[in-house]
């Protein structure tokens, strides 16, 4: 084993315990020869995408009507409320949130799914990545406060689970 592949070796390691801290779904570095990249995927989950797929609608696009079960945007005293329940799964970065692995298919969790610690229940894309957002508890999904396509901002209420 040479140095320069004991180094690399290091970086990946390292690259991968950030991609654990941080919570994210993937990571990619690339240094004039050496390039890694680096995903993590939750057992029986969909595949999630590197790349923003092209047949979502681009920001500013007209949205849709709210898929049956989601519950329109709380007023802001709700929502302050929701963010110190236990139940409230809040946004862990700003970004773009997505119900669906994909346009077309079916949501992730709708009210009244039963989920479990770890499950995916929403994608939010940022900076041109996708990232899983899981449950982080088991119990039924009881208020969905996300559109499929909404921006949403870091700590911001996205699924009450009970």
């Amino acid at each position: 084993m040479t140095k320069s592949s004991q180094v690399d070796q290091d970086l990946i390691r390292t690259i991968a315990e950030l991609l654990n801290k941080e919570n994210l779904a993937e990571i990619e570095i690339e240094q004039e020869d050496f390039r890694v990249r680096i995903t993590r995927s939750y057992a029986n989950e969909a595949p999630v995408y590197a790349q923003a797929p092209q047949y979502y609608a681009p920001q500013g696009a007209p949205t849709p009507l709210a898929p049956a079960g989601s519950v329109p945007a709380a007023a802001p005293a709700a929502v302050e409320d929701l963010a110190s329940n236990p139940g409230t799964l809040t946004s862990p970065m700003v970004g773009t949130a997505y119900r669906s692995p994909e346009p077309g298919k079916p949501t992730f969790a709708e009210v009244g799914t039963k989920v479990t610690e770890g499950q995916t229940l929403l994608i939010i894309e940022a900076m041109k990545t996708m990232n899983q957002i899981p449950a982080h508890r088991s119990g039924t999904v009881t208020r969905i406060l996300v559109e499929d396509s909404q921006p949403v901002e870091y700590g911001e209420p996205l699924v009450v689970i009970e």
